[in-house]
């Protein structure tokens, strides 16, 4: 059972989660200026806060491997990105979501060891955003952590990094890591890291990456790994099938966030035991392509929010719920 927040508890909770960070956050913090931060809810009341990583929009080049926070005409693309899956944590939270020096597309493009230094770069801002927003903007908040693509991966990192302590760790509702990879070796070396079970447990990282039945590698889940997954549309960890009629909706959305076409009852879903990815039924990779080149034919990627949109806006419901009662209880 878990406690409601007390004065001291709130003041503990600025103290062991920067620690927990290892460091406090900068005291040149580019995330103290209100123009780094894509959506910043600080006026709004609601029940939990949303942060929020943005998925990969920036190209890159051989020479240019990280996006610049000056680059305008990106952080439109990164605002619009975020936009496109922000109606699924929207209800009755706070959503606070940073422009960071992300990874540009042609990072993927290198050997899996060459990537990381870059990576280090994005995630050295997320890790300052997000330690910003604990120590000035928090307040003892519930927290729904998500991301997707680079977002998950940062998400995942985030979770690693600053929930390792058990003050801060008692705040997460979730975290959606969508579209990227956790294995079981991870979690073993993360203790803290707990894995969704079912529809409502809190605590819990929910992922999952879409694929057709043929596929047997990709860029999140390489040939020979197996990934951890829960099923969006019958919230099983096994190969339980979940027919096109579990799938409450699936939704196209534009950069303003606007549902441009609904679908219900698109595909069903299931979970391939052996990779951990998630096997979609009723589509074709014609229908959906895969949109990058980094991504074959049947890599559903680019899809894993939309082909599960109203199922995930409902979960993130329950598991709120679900949240809000332990603290009550």
């Amino acid at each position: 059972m878990k406690k409601q927040p007390t004065a001291l508890f709130l003041a503990l909770i600025l103290v062991f989660s920067l620690v927990g960070c290892g460091r406090t956050a900068k005291p040149s913090s580019l995330y103290a200026q209100a123009e780094n931060w894509a959506y910043l809810e600080t006026e709004k009341v609601a029940d939990a806060d949303v942060f929020f990583i943005c998925p990969t929009v920036y190209a890159g080049e051989e020479d240019s491997f990280n996006m610049s926070m000056e680059d305008e005409s990106t952080k439109r693309d990164f605002l619009g990105a975020v936009n496109m899956e922000k109606g699924i944590y929207e209800e009755d939270t706070r959503f606070f979501a940073p422009y960071y020096r992300q990874v540009g597309l042609y990072v993927y493009q290198l050997p899996a060891q060459e990537r990381e230094s870059y990576l280090e770069l994005a995630y050295e801002d997320v890790k300052d955003a997000f330690t910003y927003y604990l120590e000035h903007y928090n307040q003892g908040q519930p927290i729904i952590l998500a991301g997707f693509s680079q977002g998950a991966d940062m998400s995942l990192r985030l979770l690693k990094d600053c929930f390792a302590d058990e003050e801060v760790n008692d705040l997460l509702v979730a975290c959606y890591a969508i579209g990227w990879r956790i294995t079981q070796e991870e979690m073993a070396a993360y203790p803290h890291l707990r894995f969704a079970t079912g529809e409502d447990d809190t605590g819990v990282i929910v992922s999952f990456n879409s694929e057709a039945e043929g596929v047997a590698d990709s860029l999140m889940i390489p040939a020979g790994t197996r990934t951890l997954a829960i099923n969006p549309l019958n919230w099983k960890t096994d190969g339980t099938p979940a027919g096109k009629e579990e799938n409450l909706g699936a939704c196209f959305t534009d950069y303003s966030g606007n549902i441009v076409t609904e679908i219900p009852q698109l595909t069903g879903a299931y979970l391939d035991t052996q990779r951990g990815a998630l096997k979609v039924t009723d589509v074709t990779p014609e229908e959906y392509p895969p949109g990058l080149a980094i991504f074959s034919d049947g890599v559903y990627h680019l899809y894993d929010y939309q082909f599960f949109y109203r199922n995930l806006q409902e979960n993130v419901a329950v598991r709120l719920n679900a949240y809000l009662a332990e603290q009550t209880a």
